[in-house]
This record gives structure tokens, C-alpha cells and sequence, in this order.
């Protein structure tokens, strides 16, 4: 949702809800990134794992998914990401905005890689999730066709699974291939 320039913008928060609806950036500790659109083996996979684990909290009334572009404010000040994958269970549904977008933790994000962002999704991301206590976190490498899961154990992340075209999700109690 762009906003209407009232003011010159005084903070990257501001800035960041400037921007035209659909534009890839996100806000990590007050530092504006911005990237360009994915490739094909990215959007490839984000379709295929969307779709599998749609079907399964759907058909088993769990929460809800939801993908890129769409805004999750972490907080209100500092924070706003465009995970690739995220998922709220139904316990969690209060941080879905009808309105707008997430303002809170999702429950479980996945992240795919693309050429040149790897350390942001490993390092700078996986931080950010870890701080925030996003319960569990994917990161899928195309390249290798490999997935690692981390999962929040005594408020920090501790990797779990690392296996090629498949993600094991301990908090959903399932399998979903890519």
C-alpha cells in the first residue's frame, strides 16, 4: 500500500512504504535492500513448495500461506521483509492484517536462493528470523537442489535437516518435494 507523501520521508521505514506496490525491498535494521526480480528456477521452485504445502494446510485447516511480494512487518520501525514463502498457523492468525499485510512473526518462512543473495538469506536473514523467533526457517539453494531447515530451540536456531528436493518441516509434521 503506497502511502501519500505528507512529509518528505524522515526514516527508511517511511521511504519503504513510499515505494510502488510489487517493488522487491525490504527494511533489516534500518538498511533498505533491494533486489531484482527472481529467476526461473527460483519461481519454479517457490510455485511448486507453495502449492504442496497450501494443499496441506488447507486440507488439514492449519494456517494459512502466503508469497512474495508481500510485506511482513517484523515491527513497526525497523523490520519489513518479503519472505518468499511464509506461513501463519491459526494460532497466529491475529498478525494477518485483512487490510494490508502481516504485522508480526509468521510462524514458518522459506527462503529461496538466487544468484548473488546468498549471504543475505544465510547470514542476514537467518539472523533477523533467529531475533524475531520465527519458529522455523528454510533456505532452498536451486543451484544444489538442496534444502537446509533451522528451527528455534532456546532462541536459537539450530539446523535440523539438510537433504536435496525436499523439505522435512518438523512444526507442520511433513514432507513437501520441490
Amino acid at each position: 500500500m503506497q502511502e501519500v507523501i505528507v512529509h518528505p520521508p524522515r526514516t527508511i521505514m517511511e521511504v519503504f512504504k513510499m515505494l510502488p506496490e510489487g517493488t522487491l525491498a525490504e527494511v533489516i535494521d534500518n538498511t533498505l535492500y533491494m533486489s531484482p526480480t527472481p529467476v526461473t528456477s527460483h519461481q519454479r521452485i517457490v510455485r511448486k513448495l507453495s502449492t504442496e504445502i497450501d494443499n496441506f494446510l488447507t486440507s488439514e485447516n492449519l494456517g494459512e500461506l502466503f508469497f512474495a511480494p508481500f510485506d511482513v512487518f517484523l515491527d513497526e520501525e525497523s523490520n519489513a521483509v518479503q519472505p518468499d514463502i511464509l506461513v501463519v498457523l491459526n494460532e497466529n492468525r491475529q498478525i494477518i492484517d485483512e487490510a494490508s499485510t502481516i504485522h508480526g512473526v509468521p510462524d514458518l518462512i522459506i527462503e529461496v536462493l538466487s544468484p548473488g543473495n546468498k549471504k543475505h538469506d544465510l547470514v542476514t536473514k537467518k539472523e533477523l528470523y533467529e531475533k524475531f523467533g520465527v519458529k522455523e526457517y528454510w533456505v532452498v539453494d536451486p543451484a544444489e537442489k538442496e534444502a537446509i531447515g533451522y528451527e528455534l530451540r532456546n532462541k536459537a536456531y539450530v539446523e535440523f535437516f539438510k537433504e536435496k528436493s525436499r523439505v522435512q518441516s518438523n512444526l507442520l509434521k511433513k514432507s513437501f518435494s520441490f
